[in-house]
């Protein structure tokens, strides 16, 4: 059961491929996992056992035809609970969608499906991907499986405990302001952020139209880049899709870092923000790993993070609102007091404040990209501290803000999150990656290096 706990996507995929591993036997057994540990950690609101069975036995039958349809054939994955999938509920983790059942599914299930994945079923969130980690909703909040009761993160909260917690080898989470890279640094797995338009957003719940994203979250950098590969793509039908070329994201995974340029965003963490020590000591550890590797690694400086979480905050809060304001008429005691609060405060900013809000975004964009046409990539902080306790709602609440994943939802760069080492107390660290538009193999590849050199995927919580 451990082994096939923390099988990764890659692996997995030889084994099916060659019949040794049987799909239906890997989901039964996922399945057993997550039902024993779930009253624990919360990751799923719903696991979809007889459907995920029923995907399972057709995956097993296809292999035994001959047929495979690639490294996702048989592979259980989640879905974040605002990410359609027709005929179960996406709820957003709120008593308003209790019974909001999908007609179709998102674009991103749907290649998900078509790849022959087996969809194990929708993951906890904070409501709406805004509120929180809040007591006072339908469904209890995920716990993070690193530590006794502490923040997984969010507000992909429920992907990154499910894969922390060997109950999924993949999940899909969404990414306004940080939601898959904070899950990511807080239970020390990999998560990444595409560009802007590089995957289809139909099918899912907004919260900031012109920052959204969905995002692959996985253990590994090559199980990221498989799960990427079958993501991306053009949708017509979603006016923020791109039709940009898809690249082989595997092709250059071992070529390593020999003779690239990386930029140390150091002010982020070092100056702008005081990050804790043993955070900022695992980052300036990662840059001397990536020198040793052969990358050229030197400073660079981008605006300030104050102006870039300005910048976010005042967009998110108003474009949630707009999505909002019909229900927080008509139920607002159907939504929890996080998000209620949250999103209530775009009510009061201004239309000239969200203008300028836009063309400082603008501006922050156009600098950011001009110091990036320098480097192949730049290495910065994704959290600035380790997890706390999540019954802890100061500590919690303070964690979040300090954090440098903002920028990147602004410029809408690929940036990538992954683990980076461990606290005293055997937490888990983390860096971020952060690349050109469109560049996001060069980010696996860079990440691959630094994971090979390393280790810290192949650490697991304590789990039983």
């Amino acid at each position: 059961m451990t082994d096939l706990a923390f099988l990764g996507i890659a692996d997995a995929a030889v084994l099916i491929r060659a019949r040794k591993l049987s799909p239906l036997d890997y989901a039964q057994a996922l399945l057993e996992r997550s039902t024993r540990l779930d009253s624990r950690y919360h990751a799923f609101i719903r696991l979809t056992r007889d459907l995920a069975l029923a995907a399972a036995r057709a995956a097993e039958q296809e292999i035994a035809g001959g047929h495979w349809r690639g490294p996702l054939h048989g592979i259980p994955c989640g879905l974040k609970d605002i990410i359609d999938c027709a005929g179960l509920p996406t709820t957003a983790h709120s008593k308003v969608l209790v019974d909001n059942v999908a007609r179709a599914d998102a674009p991103v299930t749907a290649r998900l499906k078509a790849a022959g994945a087996i969809v194990m079923g929708k993951l906890a969130t904070h409501e709406f991907a805004i509120g929180g980690p809040s007591f006072d909703l339908p469904w209890p909040p995920a716990v993070n499986p690193w530590g006794g009761n502490h923040f997984p993160g969010g507000s992909s909260s429920g992907s990154g405990v499910a894969l922390a917690a060997g109950m999924l080898p993949a999940a899909l989470g969404t990414d306004t302001g940080g939601s898959v890279r904070n899950p990511a640094s807080m239970c020390g797995i990999t998560g990444m952020k595409p560009t802007y338009g590089r995957v289809s957003r139909r099918g899912v719940l907004p919260l900031a139209y012109s920052l959204d994203h969905v995002g692959p979250m996985t253990r590994t950098v090559r199980d990221n880049a498989l799960l990427l590969q079958v993501l991306a793509g053009h949708d017509p039908e979603d006016p923020s899709s791109a039709d940009v070329p898809v690249p082989d994201y595997s092709a250059d995974l071992e070529r390593g870092v020999k003779g690239l340029k990386i930029g140390l965003v150091r002010h982020f963490y070092a100056e702008d923000m005081q990050a804790h020590p043993a955070q900022a000591q695992a980052l300036d550890q990662a840059a001397e790993v990536l020198r040793g590797l052969g990358a050229e690694v030197r400073e660079i400086r981008l605006a300030p993070l104050e102006d870039y979480a300005t910048c976010t905050r005042i967009i998110i809060r108003c474009e949630a609102f707009a999505i909002h304001r019909r229900w927080l008429a008509e139920r607002p005691g159907d939504y929890g007091q996080l998000a209620r609060q949250r999103i209530l405060d775009g009510a009061v900013v201004s239309a000239a404040q969200y203008i300028d809000a836009l063309r400082l975004r603008g501006r922050l964009t156009r600098r950011t990209l001009a110091v990036f046409a320098g480097v192949d990539a730049a290495l910065t902080a994704s959290s600035m501290d380790p997890t706390c306790r999540i019954d802890d709602a100061e500590a919690c609440a303070r964690l979040y803000p300090r954090q440098a994943r903002q920028p990147f939802n602004i410029t809408g760069q690929p940036a990538l999150a992954i683990p980076a080492g461990f606290t005293q107390d055997g937490l888990p660290l983390s860096l971020q990656l952060i690349g050109q538009p469109w560049q996001e193999a060069m980010l696996y590849r860079i990440a691959r290096a630094y994971e090979r050199a390393t280790g810290w995927t192949e650490r697991h919580p304590p789990v039983a």
